[in-house]
């Protein structure tokens, strides 16, 4: 399965839109500033609460 083809099965079992080129490229760059200045554990996390902040 593609990253894409996951997204999109993903989004749909949640109710969720299935993210821009421009976010999943703005999450990426969260994630990875994220899992290089600490544990890796923090990337999702980061990642989750930049996405509740609104």
């Amino acid at each position: 399965m593609t990253v894409t083809e996951f997204l999109e099965a993903f989004a749909a079992e949640v109710g969720a839109p299935v993210p821009t080129r421009d976010e999943v490229d703005a999450l990426l760059a969260v994630a990875s500033i994220a899992a290089h200045g600490s544990e890796r554990l923090a990337a999702p996390l980061a990642c989750w609460m930049g996405g509740a902040s609104g």
